[in-house]
């Protein structure tokens, strides 16, 4: 369990380093260009704002004939470029973060020299050319101690590969010819033996490249949420806008009409229209998206798109392989089942010594399962002690010591030896493993020569906390569908033992298309892991699909995400860390709008006051003074985006809920919190302004 925790929550890593923090700041003003700013048109607001308050105070330092005092105007001025600066800022970090990544890939990736061949053969004629020359289809051999050119896939050979400076891991792995761990990655090492490449990526475009342009955010693309909180925002603030223009007529108006007062300065409609505007969101959005594309870099993920993360938090069906995700891969010994007249002590014991020739897990942990549940150790054995292997041709293995011909394996291997001694297998034995294939399990049989002793039940072992974490899913709406190629009775065992909502067994490619094209056609997103060839038209029509990088080219290229780690269990990070994108978006958006309540108390009365001395009502802050009022407001606009940059970069503490619980916390959490916030936060700088004698 423990370990499964550790996998789910990557460790935390600083929001920022200095050297990011210092090129943020630079990064921060060069943002300010206006073709840059365009692409937010609230912040864009904010600057043509920003500029018009400084027009403003130079033409009231030089003629002072101002709508304000000078120091008033250059006041506001400054809060309103430090509210679009702390935007920039926020978005700079975030892309900081990314950039920071990119780097260390970047030195992962070098120029090499290429040997490619003219057939699909070591013997082949071979020339040297620069890897930026190859081209799609070209054959490369690859030997001990090369860099690998280009992304391909081996077509003849073995090797192990570093793949350190992409996965961070330090243990090299196989790659070789067929199945499905063929594909290789330029930029990653051979250490030992060699292999022909065929290339599958044009220069500029292989997945070191993606995955660099990705991690530092040059192709993200906004999502469709994102496209529809943009255009939200826009239309909040034409209106406000509108709004606000019209005020000044309104309130010459009101003046000549009344006799007193004055009207409305263009200072204070400037910082009006930003205090009403949703710039607290407008100047986080993009924060927040690249912040979810980074998280999901921390754990070793690469989307190919924003839009892949968001869908991510979404989905609400889980297709899940069985091995290796909901149990540890390797069949587990599970029990000693005597015949009658056989201790369970006895079998142990002969299973033990019969497996001391079988390296395979199943031998291992079946070694394992006599020393744990009988103390048993493997024995001295004289000299002249024969092993036989266990090989995939006897599908057993065993011992001879002496007149003792010792054997453990398949009930009908075991059945064969036996009758090759003149015996027959009882019945016994027989109905045992019948009893132990109902229940989903693999039963091996032990014979001490014509004598059969009983059965070992093998079964696959669900992982620890699986079934927590389904329940965790459940809970949070998200449907589970586990897929294997086991047939009915023993999918259903494990499924059940797992607590999964679903199973398909004896899964084929073809099965797998159709179950996930039947949930999105009654409304539901899909996810859905894979890498091998085969998965590739699944993972092309799953809503979230999950490559294993060490799986085919294929799968990598019909997926929308790549597991660096190929952690198949990673697919339910993966989707809390998309709920937590979406969770964090909705929760600053709700603070964002609640806050502007409590701005409009502190700037209204004060920008009104002269003109319609009845709006001193609703100064319900009793503040300092009219000026004071505003340029708080202004100062709150824009120290707010500072104090919720940590939260938009590290995303609100995710929890496992339905989605109406989630939803009702966050509207109480950070709507109630937007409005008292604001309310105390304009004060205590009202307070701090009038002490400092600056209004």
């Amino acid at each position: 369990m423990a370990a499964l925790l550790e996998q789910r929550s990557p460790a935390p890593r600083p929001l920022a380093t200095p050297a990011v923090l210092r090129a943020a700041a630079l990064d921060a003003v060069r943002k300010l260009h206006p073709r840059r700013m365009l692409r937010n048109p609230v912040m864009f607001t904010v600057e043509v704002g920003s500029a018009f308050t400084l027009v403003l105070f130079a033409h009231a330092l030089a003629t002072g004939r101002g709508d304000a005092p000078p120091s008033f105007i250059l006041a506001v001025s400054l809060g309103l470029w430090f509210t679009v600066l702390f935007a920039n800022f926020a978005e700079a970090v975030a892309e900081g973060r990314g950039k920071a990544q990119a780097d260390a890939l970047r030195r992962a990736r070098r120029e090499v020299i290429a040997v490619r061949l003219a057939a699909p053969s070591r013997e082949a004629a071979r020339e040297e050319v620069p890897a930026p020359r190859l081209r799609t289809g070209d054959l490369v051999l690859v030997e001990a101690g090369a860099t690998i050119p280009a992304d391909g896939e081996v077509v003849e050979g073995m090797s192990s590969v570093d793949e350190s400076a992409i996965t961070g891991e330090s243990a090299p792995v196989i790659r070789e010819s067929g199945g499905d761990r063929s594909a290789v990655t330029g930029g990653t090492r051979i250490l030992s033996d060699w292999i022909v490449v065929r290339v599958t990526a044009e220069p500029g475009s292989s997945f070191l490249d993606r995955m660099i342009s990705m991690v530092e955010g040059a192709r993200r693309q906004k999502t469709p949420s994102e496209i529809a909180l943009d255009i939200l925002l826009a239309g909040l603030t034409i209106v406000f806008l509108l709004a606000t223009a019209t005020l000044l007529p309104f309130s010459v108006h009101a003046v000549r009409a009344s006799g007193q007062g004055a009207p409305v300065g263009l200072t204070v409609l400037v910082a009006l229209l930003v205090c009403l505007i949703p710039t607290t969101i407008g100047g986080l959005l993009s924060a927040i998206g690249i912040a979810g594309m980074d998280r999901m870099i921390q754990a070793n993920v690469i989307a190919t798109s924003g839009r892949a993360v968001e869908a991510a938090g979404d989905v609400d069906v889980l297709l899940l392989d069985k091995t290796g995700t909901i149990t540890l891969g390797n069949r587990q010994a599970a029990a000693f089942l005597p015949v009658r007249g056989v201790s369970e002590r006895e079998l142990a014991g002969a299973a033990q010594l019969a497996s001391v020739a079988d390296e395979t897990p199943e031998g291992r942990s079946i070694v394992v399962l006599a020393k744990e549940r009988h103390g048993l150790r493997a024995p001295h054995l004289e000299p002249g002690t024969s092993f036989q292997a266990f090989t995939a041709q006897t599908r057993m293995s065993g011992v001879d010591l002496g007149d003792r011909s010792l054997r453990k394996g398949a009930v009908d291997a075991v059945a064969r030896f036996v009758a090759s001694l003149g015996a027959t297998l009882p019945a016994e034995v027989q109905a045992i493993a019948d009893d132990v294939a109902r229940r989903g399990a693999t039963p091996l049989a032990v014979a001490d020569g014509r004598r059969a002793l009983g059965v070992i039940e093998l079964k696959d072992v669900v992982k620890g906390g699986i079934r927590e974490r389904f329940a965790e899913l459940r809970r949070m709406g998200i449907r589970t569908v586990m897929v294997t190629g086991d047939n009915p009775l023993t999918a259903a065992s494990i499924a059940a033992e797992a607590g999964v909502d679903e199973f398909l067994a004896e899964a084929t490619p073809e099965r797998k298309l159709a179950i996930i094209r039947e949930w999105q056609a009654r409304g539901h997103l899909v996810a859905m892991t894979g890498d091998g060839t085969n998965d590739a038209p699944a993972l092309a029509q799953a809503d979230v699909a999950v490559a294993m990088n060490t799986g085919t080219q294929a799968a990598k290229e019909a997926g929308n995400m790549v597991d660096l780690d190929s952690n198949p269990t990673k697919l339910i990070q993966i989707v809390e860390i998309g709920k937590q994108l979406l969770m964090t978006r909705g929760a600053l958006t709700t603070f964002s709008l609640a806050n502007d309540v409590a701005k409009y108390f502190a700037i209204l009365p004060a920008a009104f006051a002269l003109t319609y001395p009845g709006l001193r009502a609703l100064d319900v802050m009793r503040l300092h003074s009219p000026e004071s009022a505003i340029l708080s407001a202004v100062v709150f606009n824009a120290l707010v985006i500072v104090g919720l940059i940590p939260l938009a970069l590290r995303g609100i503490a995710f929890r496992p809920a339905p989605a109406a619980v989630t939803l009702r916390r966050n509207v109480l959490l950070y709507g109630a919190g937007g409005l008292a916030v604001p309310f105390a936060g304009i004060k205590l700088i009202d307070l701090a302004l009038a002490a400092l004698h600056l209004v």
